[in-house]
């Protein structure tokens, strides 16, 4: 059994709700998509979504890396030596983790439709569901409010509000928030590197009235000496995003005193599952809880990051909401949505199927 063609593509995928965080907004977002294929007939899946403030990895570089994939040192090899061809990948990814992502999750798929077993048995299960976050950008309270209604009356029970330009303004949008969805209802927040120290230890003086579930990336990601000046309780609720690439991050975040009590994995960040799995030994080694996010994605990816969640016994937190705003998705399947709670598919591997003939931006097609 040999790998005998890679196709590669990328499409722009307007969002049905563009939103703001504290340094941007967004109305589109640019998708590469992987498929794998074999002289046997299986095919694997995977796509990725750069972020270039995060990562500094552009689509332009995104788009070189795979498309010299496709006649790179995947083709040929026998899918089923998974660990060294993910092992090659890592060597040969590293600047960009988004492509790395799209290729590692393809491999992963691909070796698990050939033994026919969902990924996340082949992993190991340690979950069956959990809730998802749905997020609020940043908004005036009374559109907050309304989406709030929106997303509860659509089953969610855990949101996640998008702050970091205001503190004291987002302070009263919390208060109205919490005291709108009553105490039952999860609230956390991400401020994307948006707050300072000073801002952050006065959301925490409010910690009782608003009861949040976890703050996100509240200083920037060079800030750990900062961090471990905060106290413990606080430390604790703060989950790392920006500051977690790799294992070796998270190794750095844990040492004590711990810089937060939550690891944020997105397979964009690290580059696919195979990194993900290894910041998830390093917080089962280290007693810190896992959540796992997402950029703005295809169900491809996030069913991939939801596989990889439900095998880390340490994942705590699902905010894994990122195909929910795609205007189209060129792929389907992966996992089941219902109140806010997610499931993988029985279903080798993935669980994803292409949709339709991807639409490619040269306008050259790729029979699907």
């Amino acid at each position: 059994m040999k790998i005998e063609k890679i196709l590669t593509w990328n499409e722009r995928i307007e969002l049905t709700r563009p939103y703001a965080i504290s340094s941007r907004s967004m109305s589109a977002v640019d998708l590469f998509f992987v498929r794998i294929m074999t002289d046997t007939g299986h095919e694997g899946l995977g796509a990725g979504s750069p972020a270039e403030e995060v990562t500094g990895e552009s689509p332009d570089s995104t788009a070189a890396a795979l498309e010299e994939m496709e006649s790179g040192l995947l083709i040929g090899e026998d899918p089923r030596h998974l660990g060294t061809l993910c092992r090659r990948l890592r060597e040969g990814l590293g600047a960009t983790p988004a492509a790395h992502a799209a290729l590692d999750m393809a491999l992963y798929d691909l070796f698990c439709r050939i033994v026919e077993v969902p990924l996340v048995e082949l992993l190991g299960r340690s979950h069956t569901s959990l809730p998802t976050s749905i997020t609020i950008g940043i908004k005036s309270v009374e559109e907050s409010l309304a989406e709030a209604d929106e997303h509860l009356a659509g089953g969610f029970r855990s949101l996640k509000v998008k702050i970091g330009r205001s503190a004291e303004a987002e302070i009263d949008l919390l208060h109205r928030l919490r005291e709108r969805v009553g105490p039952d209802i999860q609230i956390r927040v991400d401020a994307n590197q948006g707050y300072d120290l000073e801002d952050t230890r006065r959301l925490w003086q409010k910690q009782k009235e608003l009861q949040l579930e976890l703050i996100e990336q509240p200083l920037p990601a060079a800030t750990l000496t900062e961090l471990r000046t905060l106290p413990r309780d606080l430390r604790q609720l703060i989950a790392a995003d920006e500051s977690l690439h790799e294992a070796s991050d998270a190794a750095l975040l844990a040492q004590p005193p711990a810089v937060c009590g939550i690891l944020n994995i997105k397979l964009m960040k690290c580059g696919g599952v195979s990194p993900a799995l290894a910041i998830g030994q390093v917080a089962e080694a280290t007693g810190l809880e896992l959540m796992w996010g997402c950029m703005d994605e295809s169900v491809i990816s996030i069913s991939a990051a939801l596989h990889a969640a439900f095998a880390c016994p340490q994942t705590r937190y699902l905010d894994l909401d990122g195909s929910l705003d795609l205007a189209r998705d060129p792929a389907k399947g992966g996992f089941t949505l219902k109140d806010g709670e997610l499931r993988t598919l029985d279903k080798p591997g993935l669980g994803v199927t292409l949709s339709g003939q991807p639409r490619v931006l040269s306008g050259e097609s790729i029979d699907a």
